[in-house]
């Protein structure tokens, strides 16, 4: 019977033996494991702050420094379609999009930036390359936007076989051949045409990307709309029939990533207007549209004011709190209206 005690007394002390064991293993992974979390939320939060607004004058001349050149009709646009690409491979965390690791896959804000500012480089390269390089219709494409333009078109998330970053790098080293050659004056294959009706198709493209922003922020707090499709035309027709009122409300999760996508495209867009001033200043104040213009980048300035709120807020159109979707979609709304009168100048002034 002693003997048995003794057996019984030795298992039990080797059982506690063993659980204290795990017990300081747990201690010790425990210690590592919040220290790694800690420092990828840190390092996401970083990694989360927004490039800010560039100078385009000084960006332009370092270019044209860099080159042997010197501005030209046209310099600014394409530098400024330069830096915003190159802000979005090389800013803080570098491109995330298409990252499949921690903390960047945890993060959604900077990404739909991104994929913002990356519609409004994808607009304004198509129209470099189909209307703002060529006199006319039956004039030849530019051989450096032939191959800028596509390459803004590739997925923006891949990530390997090839990597998102290195098609936009090979679209932007083609965008630095163009400005080469529209920096050299004995070069006179590559031209930039500042017209006016260049200048209307293209912003023809920003109003169609305003008002659908617009849209999708003001349905953060759900709206009943009047079907509109087929407004104005009395012979107009559609595919298929649908509802005269029609509900729209974002998603909550969504929420946010629409308020980014929209402020990535206002920061993208604030550029390009800001060069648009520069290089097509004579075809501006002929038709007296300079400060329409200027108007325009005011109202888009606004939407890039900082964000003292740790998540952005929904809270009803009149209700006690705030709800940034409408505050961003007022600014919005006022800057696509300001283009529809612009185009409207540059067509009848």
């Amino acid at each position: 019977m002693k003997d048995k005690m003794e057996a019984w007394l030795a298992q039990m002390k080797n059982r506690r033996s063993v659980a204290g064991g795990k017990g300081q293993l747990r201690q010790w992974l425990f210690l590592p494991v919040l220290l790694i979390m800690v420092f990828l939320i840190g390092l996401g939060s970083y990694w989360s702050e927004e490039p800010e607004i560039f100078d385009i004058i000084a960006a332009t001349a370092d270019m044209a420094r860099s080159t042997g050149g010197t501005p030209t009709t046209g310099s600014y646009t394409t530098a400024s379609a330069i830096v915003a690409v190159e802000t979005l491979l090389n800013k803080r965390g570098g491109y995330l999009s298409n990252d499949i690791l921690p903390p960047s896959i945890w993060l959604d804000n900077i990404p739909n930036w991104e994929f913002g500012v990356l519609v409004q480089v994808r607009d304004i390269t198509r129209s470099m390359r189909n209307d703002f390089s060529r006199s006319q219709s039956q004039s030849t494409e530019d051989k450096d936007l032939i191959i800028a333009e596509p390459k803004f078109n590739f997925d923006s998330r891949s990530w390997i076989f090839p990597a998102t970053e290195n098609v936009y790098q090979e679209g932007t080293d083609a965008l630095y051949g163009y400005l080469k050659r529209l920096q050299d004056p004995g070069n006179p294959d590559a031209q930039f045409y500042a017209r006016a009706d260049n200048l209307t198709d293209w912003l023809s493209q920003v109003e169609k990307r305003l008002g659908s922003l617009s849209q999708r922020l003001s349905a953060s707090v759900g709206q009943t709309r009047l079907n509109t499709d087929l407004a104005g035309d009395p012979g107009a027709v559609q595919s298929t029939g649908v509802n005269q009122q029609i509900t729209v409300k974002t998603p909550w999760y969504e929420i946010d990533d629409v308020f980014y996508e929209a402020r990535g495209a206002s920061w993208a867009l604030l550029h390009f207007l800001k060069a648009v001033e520069l290089d097509f200043a004579p075809t501006l104040k002929k038709k007296n549209a300079l400060i329409s213009l200027r108007q325009i980048i005011r109202e888009l300035e606004a939407t890039q004011k900082a964000l003292w709120s740790p998540v952005i807020m929904n809270g009803s159109g009149f209700g006690m709190f705030a709800n940034h979707s409408l505050v961003m979609a007022s600014y919005i709304s006022r800057a696509n209206a300001a283009i529809i009168d612009l185009r409207n100048l540059l067509e009848r002034g």
